[in-house]
């Protein structure tokens, strides 16, 4: 006798996890998908260099897939890129970390944030985190089983995390403080005193800091700030960067990690099951950028400085007023005098003037009331942008 049951029909809207289905899809994304099947568009959306990698770093990888390095690397990465990672922190920050249980290769600084955030947090931590910051911050800690405490910051206090603000947060459930300055989206740099500040907090509260400084070298009139490197701060910081923005290498997906040997154990024991190890012609790219591409990298530093200038100038001189970015290659204005929200000022702009920005609400709710705009793109492309989003305004009579 064969025992039969009721066929059910399949609920595939139940197969999803609770922690991914509560987590909003990128809104940065969102916008590339309107935009690619549009011609004629101008983006300012993506946070990428529209240089190519320096021909040296090419030739290095091409090279070593001409030798056959095609294999897997160790774990935490190739010796000698940990080594000269090592070497270059210090002569940078005047850190130490040891090259064979302290530093981990990536694929890009967004798989050390996913490694620390499930290395760090246990069901129902609490981090930090500035509002508006990186799309991805807030998504990791909840992967992680974690829950995001957004610290509000404004233009008015330069996007700069207030230590009284973030103290009134704190729960015995907040586990670390998680940033990234100089920031995406705003171009916000935390100074040396305001950091001091934040650190002393972390040692106070025993908190482990979380530290995306993927724009290091991309800074204007300022210093930037390592947060390991200030006093008592090394051994509770994950410090992250990575290889993308300053030698032009997004889509080699190359970033690392640095911190005490005990978290790196644990990031690398995650590492392991779900990565193996980061792509080994990427690795010797990365190893080809730290030993020889420091000129270059400058270069295009002082590209995009001569740009953010364009920028700046050209959308207040539009009618749209727009915080000084100090870092990154980010433009943060406000299109709060439109009367429109920031997806409703993207989308318009992008359908009737094929401008692509991204809504500044994708990077929270301080985000809302601004856009915004890459200058990693040529002149000749910003300059058309800003023409093109004065006719917006003008049409609207708003602006010059």
């Amino acid at each position: 006798m064969t025992l039969r049951t009721k066929t059910q029909d399949l609920d595939k809207a139940s197969l999803i996890s609770q922690r991914v289905a509560n987590i909003a899809p990128s809104g940065i994304r969102k916008f590339f998908d309107l935009l690619a099947s549009m011609e004629g568009v101008i983006s300012l959306g993506i946070g990428e260099p529209d240089f190519a990698t320096p021909y040296h770093i090419r030739e290095a990888a091409i090279a070593s897939i001409e030798r056959g390095y095609t294999m897997y690397t160790p774990n935490t990465g190739i010796a000698e890129l940990r080594t000269e990672l090592s070497q270059y922190l210090n002569r940078t920050t005047g850190l130490t970390y040891d090259p064979n249980s302290q530093v981990l290769i990536t694929v890009g600084v967004s798989e050390g944030m996913d490694l620390a955030a499930r290395a760090l947090i246990n069901p129902g931590d609490e981090v930090l985190i500035p509002d508006p910051s990186y799309v991805s911050y807030s998504a990791c800690v909840i992967l992680a089983g974690g829950k995001p405490v957004m610290i509000p910051t404004s233009e008015e206090t330069r996007f700069e995390i207030s230590v009284e603000t973030a103290e009134a947060l704190i729960t015995p459930k907040t586990k670390a403080i998680l940033i990234g300055y100089p920031a995406n989206p705003t171009g916000a740099v935390m100074p040396r005193e305001k950091l001091l500040q934040i650190a002393e907090l972390a040692r106070r509260y025993n908190l482990v800091m979380i530290s995306d400084e993927i724009y290091s070298q991309l800074v204007y009139d300022c210093e930037h700030i390592c947060v390991a490197a200030l006093p008592g701060m090394q051994e509770r910081t994950v410090f992250l960067g990575g290889f993308s923005k300053a030698y032009a290498m997004t889509g080699w997906r190359i970033g690392y990690a640095v911190a005490s040997a005990e978290i790196i154990a644990a990031m690398t024991k995650i590492h392991q099951y779900t990565i193996m190890s980061a792509p080994t012609m990427s690795q010797i790219a990365a190893l080809e950028a730290l030993k020889n591409g420091g000129e270059s990298a400058r270069e295009m530093v002082a590209d995009y400085n001569r740009r953010r200038l364009v920028m700046v100038e050209g959308l207040c001189d539009i009618g749209l007023s727009c915080f000084n970015p100090q870092g990154a290659f980010y433009a943060f204005p406000s299109i709060r005098s439109t009367g429109m929200t920031s997806e409703e000022f993207a989308h318009n702009l992008l359908k009737e003037e094929k401008v692509a920005v991204v809504p500044g609400n994708a990077f929270g709710k301080c985000g809302e009331g601004y856009v915004r705009c890459c200058y990693a793109t040529s002149l000749k492309e910003l300059y058309e942008a800003l023409e093109r989003i004065k006719r917006f305004l003008n049409r609207r009579g708003i602006g010059n």
